[in-house]
């Protein structure tokens, strides 16, 4: 609680009216892990008196936080950091950006790597011929600590140089050989968690999931990403913004 007194104290001298300082002084309180996302942040009553402010004051700007998705209220428990991630389906981003852009930081657990050649169903769905050479990336995708997806890649492998090419970002491994996609086909299905699934993600066999399929393109039309992962449901939202025609 005294790291946020002293982010408090050196906001003192700029114009922003003072919930929008209690704001600042959350978002670089998280941002410096200060406060862990299991942790509930200290009560509305707590930080109204340690930082000599009103409960209104406290009340507005952590309402603000709320609205912008930073924090959730859990009835009865407290107001704790948003550990779920908002997945913008109009966008073409990777996990690592998505991750990255919530100010936490993505890692992966291999399964597997290898190289092989296309299934029928990978051999239609990238429009390859039969024997295609691919290679294959399993693994686990993580924000900080906590276990997101499992995802299930296969490239074509004239897309990469080796299957070491591929550290903790797909995408930015195929940017450099100039085979990022710029335009995807999704589908997303819901699905419960099988044991295995469930154990790979720390959650419990029978919980809710989403199946996200993607067909990534590049941009003379050719294929060269098919992806099945498997989220978490308690951790993932997907958006989509709808227009008239």
């Amino acid at each position: 609680m005294s790291s946020l007194v002293e982010i408090m104290r050196g906001l003192e001298q700029t114009s922003l009216p003072l919930y929008q300082q209690l704001q600042r002084a959350l978002r670089e309180a998280i941002d410096k892990r200060i406060f862990g996302p299991d942790e509930a942040l200290p009560a509305e009553r707590q930080l109204a008196a340690d930082l000599s402010i009103s409960r209104i004051t406290v009340r507005k700007a952590i309402d603000g936080l709320v609205d912008e998705g930073l924090l959730v209220r859990r009835p009865g428990s407290g107001n704790f950091i948003n550990t779920r991630i908002e997945k913008n389906f109009a966008k073409l981003t990777s996990f690592s950006e998505d991750i990255r852009a919530r100010g936490r930081t993505p890692k992966s657990v291999w399964l597997k790597r290898s190289e092989g050649t296309v299934t029928p169903e990978e051999a239609l769905r990238l429009r390859l011929s039969p024997g295609a050479p691919v290679y294959r990336f399993n693994r686990i995708r993580f924000a900080d600590d906590i276990p997101m997806c499992i995802e299930y890649a296969t490239i074509v492998a004239g897309a990469l140089p080796s299957l070491e090419a591929v550290d903790v970002s797909m995408y930015e491994a195929l940017e450099k050989t100039g085979h990022r996609p710029v335009r995807a086909l999704q589908r997303l299905s819901a699905l419960l968690l099988n044991a295995e699934q469930a154990q790979l993600l720390q959650t419990k066999e029978g919980d809710a999931g989403l199946a996200v399929e993607r067909l990534g393109f590049v941009r003379d039309g050719r294929a060269v990403e098919f992806c099945r992962s498997i989220f978490r449901g308690d951790m993932y939202d997907f958006v989509a913004e709808l227009s008239t025609p």
